[in-house]
């Protein structure tokens, strides 16, 4: 469930791609295809609005890397040019997921980066297999997420029973109407990809900036290829000890403490809000509007589950708090539920690129790793993740109940330990719910060499490029000449947090109090992240 800025989408976008042909790696190990079976990409423009620089490719790759005269795939490519004189090579972005869509990331990491910075790469987007623009792209069951859906509390065997039922049959219509995909679908099939996109671009080496998900694609590839990996940046790293099941159950404590945090900023903001000085005060407020919507959701659109939906992204970047209270103080103070249904739409809703992202998601981390079979052990662990930890415990169970009942074998975990890098980079927020600070520490021992750059108390999730000049230095400086931060102990190098968000200056109760910032950089990116990484 992902609510992204507008994308180079679908066939439009393939339709201004130029065909590539190339022979990636097999499965098992690296592999260099012979130069005369590459072809350069055929970039074509296909630039927007906002970045206007952007072109277009396409690139076939074997569905299976192990049968490369087998069954192709086509991924779709983005570029934004280097125009400086010096070229370090290709900088692959991915924005995470799984199931991201990265071409229009490339022309957001080209636009923000120093100028002299980007200037000397060529910032390549990809949409992974599956995904958005390549072909074909997953939609196991469209409107999965209409609303209304059931509680996402199973507080009774019906509500339980609902709720399987509908895991059950999106597992059924994926194997349904892409059985003959998902066995490829995972990981290293999208590292196996990354290989490809570089020997077509006809690079010895790539460098790569991977956020969420992506640094665990981005450790997997350095894993299979470290001799091509010439500069690697991971920013709010996934603990590549824990995929997936586990990871899952980790966040929804993270997840709550983010939404506390939330819950004690709306206090500290009483004088706008009114929603009491007192932060349990006003959790409690916010849960006796999950159970009023439970039961009569607001215009009939937004029930509990789907509150869940739409308070979720304030977890992932605190520039969604304003927004977010005003729905919630109008719901309780105004009895006006119009803010509340404008936010879901905003935050929560889904469309047919988010079918899509779900879809991916699902193959993804289903076929990546093992997930219990039993219902019962799901049923043991998230009740008693949920006795401390309500906020998301079990809307995350059922997001990833799919898993329980996923056509394909699984597939083991990567250990991505590697003593065969150059220097690595890594950032991570010490409150970062969706990939909890725990992940970036041991992503940072696994890699041997690399550097950790801490967001101290910060709680959102992607820091980079996001307003924080202290971490966009130390980003630059390394993707200049490759300068780490040396330190001693956790960390290599640390940078305050951001000043949390102030509610807009209109005064409450005006029909027109929502004050509408112009767009920040921490606002685009995040849009451009999505949410559910």
């Amino acid at each position: 469930m992902r609510t992204r800025a507008a994308v180079l989408c679908g066939a439009a976008a393939v339709a201004l791609a130029g065909s590539l042909t190339a022979v990636p790696a097999e499965a098992s190990a690296p592999h260099s295809a012979p130069a005369s079976r590459l072809a350069k990409p055929s970039w074509r423009k296909c630039g927007t609005t906002e970045y206007p620089s952007l072109q277009c490719a396409s690139l076939k790759v074997p569905l299976d890397h192990a049968n490369p005269d087998g069954r192709q795939v086509t991924l779709a490519l983005s570029r934004v040019p280097h125009t400086a004189e010096r070229f370090q090579g290709p900088l692959l972005v991915n924005p995470g997921g799984p199931g991201g869509d990265g071409l229009t990331l490339a022309g957001f990491v080209a636009a923000t980066l120093p100028k002299e910075v980007a200037a000397q790469y060529d910032v390549i987007g990809f949409d992974p297999r599956g995904v958005g623009a390549s072909r074909p792209a997953l939609d196991c069951e469209p409107g999965y997420f209409g609303p209304v859906r059931p509680d996402s509390v199973p507080s009774t065997p019906e509500a339980e029973r609902a709720n399987l039922a509908r895991a059950k049959s999106f597992a059924a219509a994926c194997s349904r109407k892409h059985g003959q995909l998902l066995p490829y679908i995972d990981t290293i099939s999208a590292a196996h990809d990354i290989e490809a996109i570089r020997q077509a671009l006809g690079a010895q080496k790539i460098n790569y900036f991977g956020y969420s998900y992506g640094t665990y694609l981005g450790a997997v590839y350095a894993h299979l290829y470290p001799q091509r990996v010439r500069r690697l940046v991971l920013d709010s790293i996934v603990d590549p000890t824990d995929v997936w099941y586990t990871a899952n159950l980790n966040q929804d404590h993270a997840f709550n403490d983010r939404h506390r945090a939330f819950m004690a900023w709306v206090a500290r903001h009483d004088a706008r809000y009114r929603l009491g000085t007192d932060p349990e005060r006003v959790e409690a407020a916010w849960y006796a509007m999950r159970a009023a919507l439970a039961e009569k959701p607001a215009g009939g659109r937004v029930g509990a589950a789907e509150l869940e939906d739409t308070y979720l992204p304030g977890a992932y970047f605190n520039g969604f708090w304003p927004p977010l209270a005003e729905a919630f103080a109008a719901y309780v103070n105004r009895k006006n539920a119009a803010p509340l249904i404008e936010a879901y739409q905003d935050f929560g809703a889904i469309d047919a690129a988010d079918d899509n992202s779900y879809s991916i998601y699902t193959a993804v981390q289903c076929r990546d790793a093992f997930w219990p079979r039993d219902w019962h052990q799901w049923r043991k662990d998230n009740w008693a993740a949920y006795e401390k930890a309500p906020f998301m415990t079990w809307n995350n169970a059922w997001y990833n109940a799919p898993c329980a009942f996923w056509p394909t074998e699984s597939l083991r975990p990567v250990n991505v330990a590697n003593g065969k890098l150059p220097p690595v980079l890594l950032f991570q927020a010490t409150a970062d719910a969706a990939t909890p600070y725990e992940g970036g520490v041991t992503m940072h021992r696994l890699l041997a060499g690399s550097s950790l750059v801490v967001e101290q108390g910060g709680g959102n999730h992607g820091i980079t490029l996001s307003g924080n000049a202290c971490l966009d230095k130390h980003l630059a400086a390394y993707l200049t000449d490759g300068t780490v931060p040396i330190g001693l102990g956790e960390a290599d190098a640390a940078c305050d947090a951001l000043p949390e968000p102030e509610p807009p200056a209109t005064a409450t109760g005006a029909a027109s109090d929502k004050a509408v910032p112009a767009p920040s950089n921490g606002s685009v990116l995040h849009r451009l992240l999505g949410f559910r990484h």
